[in-house]
């Protein structure tokens, strides 16, 4: 029957969810405490305790002098007679020190050494408790947990987590969301900050990982690794863009997303309270890419325009009766499509792209038009007149109103990247000053935080950052939109601290360009595969037949039988031609100089012969059935069965090769012409 103390004992390790050792260690500092307190000893002097966790029995060592006679008056906390000093260590002499039990100190515990064992139990696994909490919660920081509200007000929403509660602030929350005490909802672990009263835990339902999350949860393949998300872009409670490309062949990442129905999706968009999901596959052609980001609009055409100032920039063309649709409710289709794609998307109607056009159509890069393009530019003024009068439009009309579009447009792009070659010029010297290890490092690496980190994506790595500081700061200002003073602080003082560390700046690189190589390696090697995949069967390679025939002495070498086979040539056109399955009567046909011409029961047998060695080896020598061996046509099959056609380099012709049973030297075997 177990004692009061182990039963005690396990009682507080099991309600506080602690390990045995963590609570033993909490209560030898308690007794340690309370001998200070109670005997008054020096905090120079080293105290030790220990306790059986299974009788509850506690032992308190005291650190003490070995001397001849101890004064009992004066020193008896500090020193210890020689001879009790070798009960505890036989080797011991005068003047060491040693650790001396001390004897019935815990029952001698007066109420004020007691209650101190008491607050240091307490206290110390209160401590113990907060850090059992944080490394478990630490660990669980971006991931999705299930929490019930306990309290809500205007500004925060505290959530019940088990033994911990977490807090929901009001930034974190979906707008059209209305949560009421008792609720049970799921959170995503924002962050889990240490504090005196435990772990202080930050949860979202806001945050585009939140997303992430839900569709690994529901998506098998996003979650086996068979589909990568390559970014989000998200807009809680209102629409959200989600960009998937597949890693394995033959699976299509939209459809693994949606799932059977739509069963997939609906699921996540019940779960965000109706919030719109679109799913879009990711293309490494960033125009095609940008296209189907501003799904469901139509698109008539992408230009790309990478200005080293203004910033990378999309002039996207759509019909007119897509423009709403592009743009979306208070421009939210674009806002998405350009956080999805890294581009600020500038987009027109084909009908104000045609407009411009015909405005600046005297003007260079535009003028050349009147010439080359001179029977279509009558049909656009004739069609823009038509529109200015509100007449209808047809189709083909509007079909040739984007083709001009798109003839223009790509003549402004020109024209701008000509004039911008000056300015590339200057940047491309304040670009060489600078570490060019900092073009190798990503964003991501600095120390800032997730918002200013998906802000300064678009520059893609930490070179560009800091070019953008000495030669276009406004840049930076415009990605980081709002409160961009302090934001840019946090930059520079990050940028600062990388800076200042040139080794740490170099291992960083040296990473990406290891990480970059291995993903170009898996490329390459997928590439390879689908290739080799893709590639027509390579014909048999000449040695085949003899290696087949080596296994069959093999087989045959248990049957006391010996085989011997002549190499066959490799410019053989015979072989060549039997190798690829040749019919016999096409090969007598074909080479009349090699086979030639006799009586017709002689070919009859040159033909069998031939059509023994297009047989398989495996068939060739199959198990012949003894039920009859005295057998006329068995032993005619025989016969057939150890003859084999081969070219002999020698002779200049083809033999045929017959094995014969009972081992039989190579000089005793017979050739047949």
């Amino acid at each position: 029957m177990r004692n009061e103390f182990e039963v005690a004992f396990n009682e507080i390790a099991e309600l506080r969810s602690l390990p045995s050792e963590v609570v033993l260690e909490a209560l030898q500092t308690a007794l340690i405490s309370a001998y200070r307190r109670d005997s008054g000893v020096s905090a120079a002097q080293k105290v030790d305790a220990s306790i059986d966790p299974m009788t509850g029995r506690a032992r308190i060592f005291v650190e003490k002098e070995v001397v001849e006679d101890v004064d009992e008056h004066f020193n008896v906390l500090t020193e210890v007679d020689l001879e009790k000093a070798r009960y505890y260590d036989p080797e011991c002499n005068v003047g060491d020190t040693i650790m001396v039990q001390v004897e019935g100190t815990t029952k001698k515990f007066g109420r004020i050494a007691a209650q101190t064992a008491k607050q240091v139990i307490l206290q110390k696994i209160r401590e113990a408790e907060r850090n059992s909490l944080y490394e478990e919660f630490i660990d669980k920081e971006g991931d999705i947990l299930t929490g019930k509200v306990q309290s809500v007000n205007a500004s925060v929403a505290t959530l019940s987590l088990g033994r911990t509660e977490a807090i929901l602030p009001r930034a974190q929350q979906i707008p059209s969301e209305r949560y009421k005490p008792h609720d049970t909802i799921r959170v995503y672990v924002l962050e889990v900050k240490r504090s005196n009263r435990g772990p202080q835990i930050v949860v979202s339902r806001s945050h585009r990982n939140m997303l992430r999350r839900l569709l690994e949860f529901e998506v098998p393949e996003i979650y086996n690794g068979q589909v990568e998300i390559k970014n989000i872009a998200r807009e809680a409670g209102y629409r959200s863009k989600v960009a998937v490309a597949a890693l394995q062949e033959g699976i299509d990442p939209v459809g693994a997303c949606v799932g059977m129905r739509g069963i997939r999706i609906q699921n996540i968009v019940k779960e965000l309270h109706d919030e719109k999901i679109d799913i879009i596959e990711w293309n490494p052609n960033q125009e095609a890419f940008i296209a189907k980001a501003l799904s469901p609009a139509r698109v008539t055409g992408v230009y790309l325009d990478d200005d080293p100032d203004a910033g990378r920039t999309a002039i996207v063309v759509v019909p007119d009766e897509d423009l709403s649709l592009a743009i979306g409710r208070e421009g939210q289709n674009a806002r998405l499509a350009a956080k999805l794609t890294g581009w600020r998307i500038d987009i027109k109607s084909v009908t104000e792209s045609v407009e411009t056009a015909l405005l600046h159509i005297d003007e260079p890069p535009l003028f050349a038009l009147q010439e080359s393009h001179a029977e279509m530019l009558e049909q656009i003024v004739a069609i823009m007149t038509k529109k200015a009068n509100k007449l209808t439009v047809m189709p083909e009309d509007y079909r040739l109103l984007g083709n001009f579009a798109d003839v223009a447009e790509r003549r402004f792009l020109a024209a701008r990247l000509e004039a911008r070659q000056a300015r590339l010029a200057e940047i491309n010297a304040v670009k060489s000053t600078l570490p060019q290890e900092a073009f190798k490092v990503p964003v991501q690496k600095l120390d800032l935080p997730d918002e200013i980190i998906e802000s300064l994506q678009p520059l893609e790595n930490v070179g560009e950052i800091m070019l953008r500081f000495l030669i276009d700061e406004n840049r930076l200002r415009r990605l980081l939109g709002g409160n961009s003073e302090k934001s840019l602080l946090k930059v520079q003082d990050a940028l600062d601290k990388l800076f200042s560390q040139p080794d740490e700046m170099m291992e960083l690189a040296a990473e990406a360009v290891e990480a970059e190589a291995e993903a170009v390696a898996e490329l390459e090697a997928a590439a390879e595969l689908e290739a080799v995949a893709e590639a027509p069967a390579e014909p048999e390679v000449l040695e085949a037949p003899v290696a087949e025939v080596a296994k069959i002495e093999d087989v045959e070498a248990e049957d006391d039988e010996e085989e011997v086979v002549v190499p066959v040539a490799a410019e053989s056109k015979v072989v060549r031609k039997v190798q690829e399955k040749t019919e016999p009567e096409e090969l007598l046909v074909a080479f009349p100089d090699e086979i030639p011409e006799e009586d017709e029961a002689r070919e009859r047998r040159r033909k069998a012969k031939l059509a023994a060695t297009t047989a398989a080896p495996e068939e060739e020598f199959e198990a012949e059935d003894f039920d009859d061996p005295n057998s006329k046509e068995k032993q005619k099959k025989d016969r057939e069965k150890r003859r084999q056609l081969v070219f002999d380099e020698e002779l200049g012709k083809t033999v045929a090769r017959r094995r014969r049973k009972g081992g039989r030297k190579r000089d005793s075997w017979s050739d047949e012409y």
